[in-house]
């Protein structure tokens, strides 16, 4: 009966792997709270649209984490460090100023001081941006590279929860406790949003039950070295230190990192316009997407995680970009047969399930990339590198459907992402 994949299914009850299900809970939380879901809480208090459109550069705090990922990588806390360790020092931070920014939102009503919700929201957005480079660094230095694919396999499903208990769980506890929706009352979103920011011990009680992980090198002080000393150990050393490990080769492993995932992200700003152009209702696409999709995106994930285990990182890689690409083409089937709910689950869900094998592989690879000494800055640097390109060309994405259609258009996104398997094996063989 198959021993070797029984075996490897077991990575799945690691300790630090089923930790990671609920600090990727914590993780996801945030996100929807000052974005998608805020967005909505704006709309129902009257605020303009042009209004809620600029709100969403909150996000960008998210975008730029790389410039501060240095301290969270150096900077030691004081009574925090000495006490839990680097890592979790930094993740129980970010935690309890996440929790209390949500508290400060859950008390502001925008209709009355939206400068004091928007300025709890940008604490929302760095403390979350915070988390995130401490849980990379965390993830990393936690387990061996093989183990990387079960960690982000349990970081993506518990991301994906908090995502839904923040969008549609918010909603629902609104709705709930809302005794008339006919006019905008400011109770409902007070005790939705006071929710989500207890929620948020999921997280904080999870940092203080795991264990900080070994470091591959201690840490100086800014005192031991001297400040302009630090400031080029912390700032620019982690740089200097991957180009010096892969020299001519780093330029490959960033041209990989900077079009790995290209097909999707390409392709996903055009869905929603997609779905409603072939008459699907905001009712199917929430039900196909929300269920469907994070059902597959999680058994994927697991999936993923369980061949980088049994298969390897690069072979994994592989197969994640060659399924990411193809998996695109099925869109082209879907815009032949028009408003097919059937067609429409089948073309999401092997789409979902693609995406969440590449990027439990994707995450693997990047962890293997990352010296530990610097795992903070770097893993920040990749990420950024990651989504800066595949953005940029997704900005031309309409255009491009108004000049060809959908079909060419999904044909695109499949074809750009050939090139992408190339680097892939020469990154492979790089390795070798």
């Amino acid at each position: 009966m198959s021993h070797p994949w029984l075996a490897a299914l077991k990575i799945y009850a690691h300790p630090r792997v089923v930790g990671m299900l609920f600090l990727g809970f914590s993780a996801g939380l945030p996100l929807l709270l000052v974005l998608g879901t805020l967005s909505f809480w704006l709309s129902e208090a009257g605020i303009d649209r042009a209004t809620i459109g600029h709100l969403s550069w909150v996000g960008l705090a998210y975008g730029f984490k790389f410039l501060w990922s240095p301290l969270v990588d150096r900077l030691t806390l004081p009574l925090l460090t000495r006490t839990l360790g680097r890592r979790r020092a930094w993740l129980l931070l970010s935690q309890v100023c996440i929790a209390a920014a949500l508290l400060g939102m859950a008390n502001t009503d925008p209709v009355l001081n939206l400068t004091h919700t928007v300025y709890f929201a940008l604490a929302v957005a760095f403390a979350s941006a915070t988390q995130d480079i401490a849980l990379d660094a965390y993830r990393i230095e936690a387990v061996e590279t093989e183990k990387q694919g079960a960690m982000a396999a349990t970081y993506q499903a518990g991301y994906r929860i908090a995502m839904i208990t923040a969008g549609a769980g918010v909603l629902w506890i609104a709705a709930a406790v809302d005794s008339s929706e006919a006019s905008y009352d400011f109770h409902p979103w007070q005790v939705a949003y006071t929710t989500m920011a207890a929620l948020m011990a999921v997280g904080i009680v999870t940092t203080l039950i795991i264990r900080e992980p070994q470091h591959a090198a201690p840490v100086p002080r800014i005192g031991e070295q001297g400040f302009a000393a630090w400031l080029a150990t912390s700032f620019v050393q982690p740089f200097v230190d991957f180009f010096a490990r892969y020299k001519w080769q780093a330029l490959l492993l960033l041209a990989l990192i900077a079009v790995y995932r290209i097909s999707d992200v390409v392709m996903g700003v055009m869905s929603n316009p997609f779905y409603q152009e072939m008459g699907f209702t905001k009712d199917e696409v929430a039900t196909v997407s929300k269920v469907y999709g994070v059902i597959m995106t999680i058994a994927g994930a697991g999936l993923g995680g369980l061949l980088v285990a049994r298969l390897g990182v690069m072979r994994t890689l592989m197969l994640g970009a060659l399924l990411s690409a193809a998996t695109n083409l099925l869109f082209v089937w879907l815009a032949g047969r028009g408003h097919d709910v059937g067609a429409l689950v089948f073309t999401v869900s092997a789409d979902n399930l693609s995406a969440g094998i590449a990027s439990s592989a994707f995450v693997a690879y990047l962890s293997s990339l990352v010296n530990q000494a610097y795992s903070a800055t770097q893993y920040a640097l990749f990420t950024s590198v990651m989504l800066l390109l595949p953005k940029f060309i997704a900005g031309f994405s309409g255009e491009f459907v108004d000049a060809y259609g959908w079909a060419n258009f999904f044909t695109g996104t499949a074809a750009i992402g050939v090139p992408v398997l190339l680097l892939v094996w020469l990154a492979g063989r790089g390795k070798g």
